[in-house]
Parts: C-alpha cells; sequence; structure tokens
C-alpha cells in the first residue's frame, strides 16, 4: 500500500488544501497528522485562548475526515520524532506540509528534512496554503521583498492566484496507527469567556454570512468600533480554517468596493508575511530602528504602573480602555481598537513595542508573529510605516469612530449612564457628577505625552 503523510500545521482544514489533495491523488492511502510539539509552549506561544480555538479546529477537522472515512491522527511530542515514527509505522514515502514564514516554521522544514533524510521519505513542501501569493513570488528588481505596502500592493493585485482546490470526498487512513486523544476546550484554563467558537464549519459558515451580508459595506463602515462591522475571519485565517486562496476569490467574485477593500487587507497579511520570510530578525528586533530610548517595565515605578493600567483597561482614556477589555474578554480586538491602543502605548506611553506585542500574543486568538510583530512594529514607526513618527491622538479617534460613545459604553460599563460623546471625556465632570462614577482619570496628558516622544526622537 503506498501511504503519505499530511503534517497539518496552521491550515486545519480539508477544502482548499493542496497537501492533503497531493497526498491522495498519490497513494492508496494518507496519514492526516497534528503534532501537539511542547516547542510551542517552550517558546512561549501556547496562549490559552489559542490553544482552546486550536482544540475546536482539530475536533472539526476529525469530525470532517471521519466523514469521509478517514480520522485526525494526533500526537505529542517534538514534531521531527513523531513525524519519523509515523513515516516508520506506516512505511510512508512522503510527507506533505504547508510552507511557513516564521522563524519555528522554517526550523520545522529544515529538521524534517534532515529526519527523512536517508528514509527514503520525501519532503514536500507546498506554497499557497498559508498565505495567498507564496513570499518570494512578489518582489521588486535587485531585492528580496518590499519594504512599503502600496507597491507591494500594486504587484500583488496582479499576480496570478491558484485554483481552489475541492475537498476530497474519501479519506483512508492505515489501520493500525495510533493517536493521542483530541483536546478539549474544557481542558484550557484562563480562556476569554467571549472567546468565538473554532473549526473549519464555523469558519465557513462566517465566511458565508460574511459574503452574504456585511462586505458589501465593509469600505465604508470597517472603522465603526461600535458597528463591528469587520469580518472577524482572522483567528480563522491564523488557523487556517479558512483559506486566503479561497476568501480571494469568493470575495472577488462577490465584486465591489467592499470585496475590494477585504481582499487588500488579505494583501496586508501576505504583505506582512513576505517581510518576516525575508528578515526573521523583525519578529523581535526593529526593522527600521529609530535609535527609540524606550520605557520598559524596568524603567520605574511609573513605567510599570503606565503598562499595568494600559493592560487593565483603567488608562482614563475611554476608548483605548473600552478595547483593552475587548481583548481580555474576547480574546480579539476590532482592528481599529487595535491601531489606537498601540500607538497610546508606544507614542503617548513611549513604551517598547515589544511589551504590547507580547501582551497581544497572550491573549490574541489570531495572534501570529507576522501580523502581530509587524503591526505593532508599523504603529510603533520602527517597522515598514512610510511616515513613522504618525501619531493617533485616542480622542480624536474616539470622536471619528464611535461618535455616539456605544462602543465605550459597552465596554466601560462605569460610564454606560454617560449620554453622547460625553463618555470620551469623564474628567470634564464636576462635583457630584464626577463623584458618580468609578473610573480613573487619565494616567497621562496627551500633550505630555507627545512632547516626550517627539524629544525622544529629536524631533523638535
Amino acid at each position: 500500500m503506498r501511504v503519505r503523510v499530511v503534517l497539518f500545521t496552521s491550515d486545519l482544514r480539508v477544502h482548499d488544501h493542496p497537501p492533503l489533495r497531493a497526498a491522495l491523488d498519490a497513494s492508496d492511502a494518507v496519514v492526516p497528522l497534528f503534532v501537539r510539539d511542547p516547542g510551542i509552549e517552550a517558546a512561549g506561544f501556547a496562549a490559552p485562548n489559542r490553544e482552546a480555538f486550536l482544540a475546536d479546529c482539530l475536533r472539526d477537522l476529525d469530525a470532517a475526515l471521519r466523514e469521509r472515512g478517514g480520522r485526525l491522527i494526533v500526537r505529542d511530542g517534538p514534531v521531527t520524532d513523531e513525524v519519523a515514527k509515523v513515516v516508520t509505522e506506516t512505511d510512508a514515502s512522503a510527507v506533505h506540509v504547508a510552507g511557513g514564514v516564521s522563524r519555528y516554521a522554517r526550523r520545522r522544514e529544515d529538521a524534517l528534512r534532515d529526519a527523512l533524510r536517508g528514509s527514503g521519505c520525501d519532503l514536500v513542501v507546498h506554497e499557497s496554503v498559508v498565505t495567498c501569493v507564496p513570499p518570494g513570488d512578489v518582489v521588486p528588481a535587485g531585492k528580496d521583498h518590499f519594504a512599503v505596502f502600496t507597491p507591494y500592493h500594486r504587484k500583488w493585485d496582479r499576480q496570478p492566484v491558484r485554483a481552489v482546490v475541492r475537498a476530497p470526498r474519501a479519506v483512508t487512513v492505515p489501520d493500525g496507527v495510533g493517536s493521542a486523544p483530541l483536546p478539549t476546550r474544557g481542558e484550557v484554563p484562563g480562556v476569554s469567556p467571549g472567546l468565538a467558537e473554532g473549526g473549519e464549519k464555523a469558519g465557513r459558515a462566517l465566511l458565508t454570512s460574511w459574503l452574504r451580508s456585511g462586505i458589501s459595506a465593509y469600505e465604508d463602515r470597517h472603522d465603526d468600533l461600535a458597528g463591528d462591522a469587520t469580518s472577524r475571519l482572522s483567528p480563522h485565517l491564523h488557523f487556517g480554517t479558512v483559506g486566503p486562496v479561497e476568501a480571494v476569490h469568493r470575495a472577488r467574485t462577490a465584486g465591489g468596493p467592499g470585496a475590494e477593500a477585504f481582499v487588500r487587507q488579505l494583501a496586508w497579511r501576505d504583505f506582512h508575511h513576505q517581510v518576516l520570510a525575508a528578515r526573521p530578525a523583525a519578529a523581535h528586533a526593529d526593522y527600521r530602528s529609530q535609535g527609540d530610548r524606550w520605557r520598559t517595565e524596568r524603567s520605574g515605578r511609573s513605567a510599570r504602573e503606565d503598562i499595568e493600567a494600559w493592560r487593565e483597561g483603567r488608562t482614563g482614556y475611554p476608548v483605548v480602555d473600552a478595547a483593552m477589555r475587548q481583548l481580555r474578554h474576547e480574546g480579539w480586538m476590532h482592528n481599529r481598537g487595535r491601531l489606537i491602543v498601540a500607538s497610546f502605548l508606544t507614542k503617548t506611553l513611549y513604551v517598547d513595542w515589544r511589551i504590547g506585542a507580547r501582551h497581544f500574543l497572550d491573549l490574541l486568538v489570531d495572534g501570529d508573529t507576522a501580523n502581530n510583530q509587524l503591526n505593532w512594529q508599523w504603529m510603533a514607526g520602527t517597522g515598514t510605516d512610510s511616515r513613522p513618527n504618525r501619531v493617533l491622538n485616542p480622542l480624536a479617534q474616539a470622536e471619528r469612530y464611535d461618535p455616539d460613545g456605544v462602543y465605550v459604553r459597552r465596554w466601560v460599563p462605569e460610564l454606560e449612564g454617560l449620554k453622547g460623546a460625553a463618555v470620551h471625556r469623564p474628567w470634564k465632570l464636576t462635583g457630584k457628577d464626577r463623584a458618580g462614577y468609578d473610573y480613573p482619570g487619565p494616567i497621562v496628558d496627551l500633550s505630555d505625552g507627545l512632547a516626550r516622544f517627539r524629544r525622544a526622537r529629536d524631533l523638535d
């Protein structure tokens, strides 16, 4: 019997899955394998919200495979060791895996090649699975990646996109391949109470609903904090329960300005992946250093207090606090909120972007190295933004994107009695009115914070 292994990583689906299709076409049976590698936890990336969402995804993937006569094999241990064991047990001739761009993914590929060398088993790496366009396919003349999004997007938008691969009708798994029990969400402590459901079934339903009723208004409403008019597909794209190639095809079929704006966001995702592929150090080091002398938790009591107030959503700026509380409750945050809180931490409080990025990775269900770290660097002015000194005023942002204060009142119940835009400046209350609200005053004056940032950047 000809056997091949399909190593699932961040592509937990059966629809539009080139590694699975290629393995099925070239064999009599496949081993759909997922390895829970302790290296993920050791590196600090096994956050509770992602572990819980992952448990949903694995159970859903197993159910989809069983509907087709197969099942998911789960192993616990170092990924190279467990893949090698399965290859030996089944005499597999090839291992199929989706290509990745993170340092961990690259090291995993190298380690698998080394482990399989001499065994007669090939490693087959498939591109356009985790991203729409492979990282190295869109490059400027004489360089290995685009450092600015706009020219990247112009070329990306003209790039041919592979066809969507149909889901298999049948999956045959060799007899006798052992599997660890599937994890469950209930086994994971510390999960955000409002965490969304994971899995391909939920992701595809969300994509279909979004294309039917949300995407047409996306261009006009994607920054509307209260309206919550984004797709919320980012966790499914991160875990691969929705494929980016299929999302692009279906959005372009829907057509219209909203679809174009949505596809542009998928291009941003690919852009960050190609940056990280070319500059792996950008996961932890400035992509473009500005010589910042950041405040950190070692910078003194005031810095520690400011950082903790930001984490807890107690800065005294309601729109910042609302977004931070949404993150803690849902493990997700509106994109406009992400920009606001990142600017506030790095530009107003002048705190090292890595502290913010780490907090996001601790809570975000969609947190991954490429998008999280490079978005933080973009806002901090150390990344690919062509305007590194850009500062978002949280009051102006609140008035523009939450003009009636609905988003703030949703997440900051202490202020729910304040009507309209007054909720954005509770410190202006006086006397008895002020005493009725258990909410802190601003931890920093916006003008002082900007002055500190400008002095540190030597812009005055």
